[in-house]
């Protein structure tokens, strides 16, 4: 690490033009390439994904669930102006370009698409293409031309996929708001403009070109559309975290009389190296979901995982680079001109975090009862999760998908924005005869709202029923349905036919993903849990440490999906937040919060535990150690614990759902981590525990290599030069009489 860091000082100019052009590279091969992000949840295998490739099969083009519906208030929607109005601007969508068809309500036999008292009524969008979501540029240009039928009795709204896909938040203000409130934190942590400017530079080089990195990569693999926000998400928090880490250990060395390029190194050898150990276990915690092996989380896990790798890589070449161009700025006025005055000083850590940790050491049970208690109590409304559905009815009222839902609701019941599709292939007369019967069972069966008649494709060998439940998508009668089709009525239904009916919709798609997910759930967990803690193992050669570490992660998941839970499943406050009604939690979200909330967790259990072992190592005394590292590391923790909630918080004014769960999740599992977890109940544990928490069994200690993550900073070398003397000519003196530096790295 040594090594690298004195190469990029060196070639400073050199290396920051290099990240210059990789960003920019990336960024037009992006440009040109464009977009090709998918949210197909569906897994092979599963009954929603046979019954859609049978759809896909014999009824092509028929899988859109686009819709654009009106409403009047006063006459219906028969009346002959406003079937005129309808009717024009339905022919002129249809005529624009991207849009495959428009079938109207107005048509013969489409009186099923007029609500049973005439005040609504809707048609039925496609767009061209198979795959992939429409164009943006034609699905705006689609809601533009049938929002300006509306007239004063006239509502006019447009829902489905389709159109949502179009719906995302317009420029990057969470971004902006998010890097600004990191830049004032930073300004008042570091008192130096220059200083703060920096890690802000580094997470914003290496963001960039990961979600430009992404965008490509959804060329050639399954990349969902919420993955290059959820990268920057990660990137930014962490990147900036990452570069204050370094910084912070810069200025100790300027402050202690190293000259800029020594200075630099020693953060690089040091903290650099634990930089890269975190990272690094963020990155196992993100990829241990390939273990899932759904294709639709593999490109989360690669898109996030790549941000993640960058962010570490600009954090050792980049800062360094940038901090040999700032040179003594890196300090304010104020403290470049007290060490001119009076020369280095011990760095001892004073105030309200030495202060904090003497309070820890004197009540270490009752402290760690306290933060105990508050974690589980935050982690209780966990017990209730529900995995689901989460539809437009969860939109803001603003949104045009969100009135689209409400109107169809209103005119026909909750479940025809998400009906079920009963699919079957059809291999004799009597499969046909069978399949033909069974409208009149399910228009019996409880939960059933409407049926509608068989329908076979061209050569007669596919049947197809839609049935419309009462509920909506996300309710779980909804879901009892989809299972009581499975397991009862059909099959009671069909007999001894041997007819296979295949139930699909947007609700037995999601149950049927939730199902694979929570299945394979606890072997995900025990990995990513296992890994992280082998990796404690090697790097404190403590059986203890790897535990409490596992332990608080889990109570830090736990916690933040407690507040997920009562936010967006029960709805307290989301209203206020602008984040829409209360509603299922989305079945890939505890998988993708695991990877990245185990991440961000060992990261804090990383910069705290290694300045206690490094004191241990150096006095064998653990009341020492662990009041040491409290003091001397539970400032700088708590700095870019503000700084990555501020970030994740900002994400939560991206008008995105999906955004908005992970965005306050991680952000809530981050102050507890910080400001509960790890300065208070691991501090109070560890005092608990003595001695014991640095035991490692005999055999353990012969066979486990020994590796280092941050190792202990030499005394500075250099005495401060007199007073008077520039910045250049101390600088080139110290290049001429520095002894060699015998850090590892």
């Amino acid at each position: 690490m040594t090594s690298l860091a004195r190469w990029c000082l060196r070639r400073r100019f050199a290396v920051i033009g290099l990240w210059l052009v990789v960003l920019a590279g990336t960024t037009l091969a992006a440009t040109l390439a464009g977009s090709a992000y998918s949210n197909d949840y569906r897994v092979p295998g599963t009954e929603s994904a046979r019954a859609t490739a049978l759809m896909d099969k014999a009824f092509p083009g028929r899988g859109g669930d686009d819709t654009i519906v009106w409403h009047t208030d006063h006459g219906t929607v028969r009346a002959a102006e406003v079937e005129r109005r309808m009717t024009a601007t339905l022919r002129e969508i249809a005529g624009l370009p991207g849009v495959a068809s428009v079938a109207g309500p107005y048509q013969d036999g489409a009186g099923a698409q007029i609500s049973p008292d005439r005040h609504t009524a809707y048609a039925a969008l496609t767009f061209e293409g198979a795959t992939g979501d429409p164009d943006p540029a034609q699905v705006k240009k689609v809601v533009e031309t049938a929002r300006k039928a509306a007239t004063g009795n006239l509502q006019v709204a447009l829902g489905g996929s389709g159109i949502a896909s179009s719906e995302g938040p317009d420029g990057h203000l969470s971004e902006i708001i998010g890097i600004v409130v990191a830049a004032l934190v930073l300004l008042i942590v570091f008192g130096s403009p220059a200083a703060s400017v920096l890690p802000i530079a580094t997470a914003v080089v290496s963001v960039g070109t990961a979600t430009m990195g992404t965008a490509l990569l959804g060329h050639v693999m399954k990349v969902a559309d919420f993955a290059p926000m959820l990268g920057t998400l990660i990137g930014l928090g962490v990147g900036i975290d990452y570069a204050l880490f370094i910084v912070t250990r810069h200025r100790r060395g300027l402050k202690q009389g190293l000259p800029v390029h020594l200075a630099a190194e020693r953060a690089v050898a040091t903290t650099g190296r634990a930089v890269v150990f975190a990272g690094g276990t963020v990155c196992v915690a993100l990829l241990g979901m390939l273990i899932l092996r759904l294709s639709f989380l593999n490109g989360v896990a690669l898109a996030a995982s790549l941000t993640v790798v960058l962010t570490v890589a600009a954090s050792v070449t980049l800062l360094p680079a940038l901090l040999g161009v700032i040179g003594e700025r890196a300090l304010s006025r104020k403290e470049r001109r007290r060490l001119a005055e009076h020369g280095p000083r011990p760095d001892l850590p004073t105030g309200l975090a030495a202060r904090w940790s003497a309070f820890v050491e004197r009540h270490p049970k009752l402290l760690g009862a306290v933060a105990a208690a508050v974690m589980l109590v935050l982690a209780l409304p966990t017990l209730s999760l529900h995995l689901g559905t989460s539809d437009q009815g969860n939109q803001p009222e603003s949104r045009t998908t969100r009135q689209a839902y409400d109107m169809l609701a209103t005119g026909f019941g909750p479940g025809v924005n998400g009906p079920l599709t009963l699919v079957a292939p059809l291999g004799s007369a009597a499969d046909s005869l069978a399949f033909n019967k069974l409208p009149d069972t399910l228009r019996h069966t409880p939960g059933v709202a409407s049926v509608s008649p068989s329908a076979l494709n061209g050569s007669g060998d596919t049947g197809v029923i839609t049935v419309v439940p009462t509920t909506s998508p996300q309710s779980r009668d909804t879901s009892d349905l989809v299972d009581r089709l499975r397991t009862t009525v059909l099959p009671k239904a069909t007999g001894d036919t041997g007819l296979q009916v295949r139930v699909g919709g947007l609700t037995a798609s999601y149950d049927d993903f939730a199902g694979i997910i929570l299945g394979k759930l606890p072997v995900f967990v025990g990995t990513v849990v296992g890994l992280g803690s082998l990796l404690l193992l090697l790097a404190f050669r403590s059986i203890g440490i790897p535990l409490k570490a596992a332990a608080m992660n889990i109570a830090a998941v736990a916690s933040s999906f407690g507040l997920i839970v009562a936010i967006f499943q029960w709805g307290w406050g989301s209203g206020l937040l602008g984040l829409g009604g209360a509603g299922p939690i989305e079945p890939f979200l505890p998988v993708v919060m695991v990877s990245v909330l185990f991440g961000l967790s060992m990261d804090y259990q990383v910069f705290l535990v290694s300045r206690m072992y490094e004191e241990w190592l150096a006095t064998r005394d653990n009341t020492r150690a662990v009041r040491v590292g409290l003091a001397e590391t539970s400032r700088v923790i708590n700095s870019a614990a503000v700084i990555m909630i501020s970030v994740f918080l900002a994400f939560v004014l991206s008008g995105d759902r999906v955004i908005a769960m992970f965005g306050i999740g991680l952000a809530s599992a981050v102050a507890l981590d910080a400001f509960v977890l790890r300065t208070l109940l691991v501090p109070a544990l560890m005092h608990m525990l003595g001695g014991a928490n640095w035991w490692l069994p005999g055999c353990l200690e012969r066979l486990l290599p020994r590796i280092s993550i941050e190792p202990p900073e030499k005394e500075p070398a250099h005495p401060l030069p007199a007073a008077g003397v520039s910045a250049e000519r101390r600088d080139e003196r110290d290049r001429e009489t520095a002894p060699p530096v015998s850090l590892r790295g």
